[in-house]
């Protein structure tokens, strides 16, 4: 379907990300010019200062554009990461059955979830360091998976290599575990909502990661089916999985749904 978004383009500017807002600028703005006229676009940040709208629901690409330079050149600080979601699904709440998504750039390190990560670190052994933090459990994640569950909002992250474990300069066990617990949430939020992450390994690849989310967006469909037990709402997950007949083609899907 054709059918227009309304799209939170939620941007990370706590202190991790001061040193290239301007690439950052450059690549959002190129997104916009890949949108349809019809979308609906929100900004959003977040930093130290916590989460911000700076910008409701619009399609004037002009707004939009100011508002993106405007909140750029600002902010430092701690990353309420799930913070910004929770406030981008309540904005798109009020957008009624319109699809709806939210583009994500982050480095993923959530500073309310790396505090208790820490604390998980802190008292485990060496040896099981790699295994010790079970990032699908995190209380900030699942909230934020359920009520995007209930809207029908996708997710597509873009990670900055600053919170990439792989790049760490010290490889200390302790720190590269949270480092992957952070990614591996980014990772969920794309899976369990039919996005996709994307890794940012180099700052000139920004501009054309963007440019493959639009695509995402445009190559997004809606499917519908009747369930053998319409009737049972247990608020039970229900997997869910979808498969093309023709080899060239991957499906990329949600993988269920909570019987709500």
């Amino acid at each position: 379907t054709e059918a227009p978004f309304s799209l939170v383009m939620l941007l990370d500017t706590s202190g991790s990300t001061v040193n290239f807002r301007q690439q950052i600028n450059q690549a959002a703005l190129r997104f916009l010019d890949a949108l349809s006229p019809d979308d609906r676009v929100a900004v959003i940040d977040f930093n130290g200062k916590g989460a911000r709208l700076d910008l409701s629901f619009s399609t004037d690409r002009n707004r939009i554009a100011y508002a993106i330079g405007i909140t750029l050149q600002t902010g430092k600080g701690n990353t309420p990461l799930y913070d910004a979601l929770k406030l981008s699904l309540k904005e798109l709440s009020h957008e009624g059955k319109r699809r709806k998504a939210i583009v994500v750039l982050t480095d993923g390190l959530d500073t309310e979830a790396r505090n208790g990560d820490r604390a998980v670190v802190s008292r485990t052994s060496a040896s099981d360091l790699s295994s010790a933090i079970k990032a699908d459990t995190s209380p900030l994640l699942t909230s934020v998976l359920s009520d995007a569950d209930r809207q029908g909002v996708t997710i597509f992250p873009l990670a900055l290599p600053s919170g990439d474990p792989a790049r760490l300069p010290l490889p200390d066990p302790a720190i590269t575990a949270m480092y992957d617990a952070a990614r591996r949430r980014l990772q969920l939020l794309a899976d369990r909502t039919g996005g996709r992450l994307h890794e940012i390994k180099r700052l000139d690849q920004l501009s054309t990661l963007y440019a493959q989310v639009a695509a995402d967006l445009r190559t997004l469909y809606s499917i519908a089916y009747q369930a053998p037990n319409p009737g049972v709402r247990d608020g039970k997950w229900r997997e869910v999985r979808v498969e093309v007949t023709r080899g060239d083609l991957v499906a990329s899907t949600k993988p269920g749904y909570f019987a709500r």
